[in-house]
């Protein structure tokens, strides 16, 4: 006895929602503002669009700063190269950033040597909390027929997030990273009010799919926000002191969101 009910129920939704579409024009769903800005995109897909802060291409390195002591970047460039300097430590940009896209690009020498995570190492911090290795870090590593654990490969949110697949290129060859950081909100006492989010495209390939970090990275120990509120953040390139041979970075720019 109850179905009957039920259907006549549903007809009498349908008919509802039938005659409240009668009246309606197209333009009830049409919106006009706010109109989206123009970026004229690059020529060469991965070069930086018209909107972006170019952070590195060759020209100098004006955009960074030791992550020791805030002083003139030393890493060595090279025409469009830069080269990590293993002796000089990490560095960081000028500017500080919360949610953004970010284009960097990274080579592992042809003739590097060592395994797992001595072959190779390194680090895009994608929020930098202090001098050393404080931050959030999407891994830079070899891992071309490199094996070592699978949360701290390349395109792991490092001791966080597995990659979703593996599309490193060999030794020699240079390798892309695209990224989306939407960066933790934290309430006015601290508590967290929303984590940090990463998509990365490895190589073009998806390997982070909006994953939601559980803190800043931590190398020994479970992550987490307590005590760690922050805003705006600069990006850090990590160098790491494994004793492979340094790896370089190359057309690296960000857009604010």
């Amino acid at each position: 006895m109850k179905y009957p009910v039920i259907l006549t129920a549903l007809l009498a939704g349908s008919f509802l929602m039938a005659n409240a579409q009668e009246g309606a024009k197209h333009e009830d769903t049409e919106i006009y503002e706010p109109v989206p800005k123009v970026v004229v995109p690059a020529k060469v897909l991965g070069d930086a669009p018209s909107d972006a802060i170019v952070l590195f291409d060759g020209k100098n390195l004006d955009e960074w700063v030791s992550n020791e002591d805030k002083s003139p970047a030393k890493w060595p460039f090279k025409g469009n190269i830069l080269t990590v300097d293993k002796h000089t430590g990490g560095i960081e940009t000028k500017k500080s950033f919360t949610n953004y896209q970010l284009h960097i690009e990274w080579r592992v020498p042809a003739n590097i040597t060592g395994e797992g995570q001595a072959r190779g190492n390194s680090g895009v911090f994608l929020a930098s909390l202090g001098k050393g290795d404080p931050g959030y870090e999407l891994q830079v590593l070899d891992a071309y027929n490199n094996k070592t654990y699978v949360n701290g490969m390349a395109g792991s949110i490092y001791k966080q997030a597995i990659p979703l697949a593996n599309p490193c290129r060999k030794p020699g060859e240079w390798n892309v990273y695209d990224v989306v950081w939407t960066a933790p909100v934290f309430n006015e006492d601290g508590t967290l009010k929303s984590a940090a989010r990463a998509t990365v495209f490895f190589n073009g390939v998806l390997v982070e799919n909006n994953f939601e970090l559980l803190g800043p990275t931590q190398y020994v120990g479970k992550p987490s926000y307590e005590g760690k509120k922050h805003g705006a953040t600069p990006i850090k390139l990590q160098a790491h002191g494994d004793k492979s041979e340094p790896l370089s970075f190359r057309n690296i720019w960000v857009r604010e969101l």
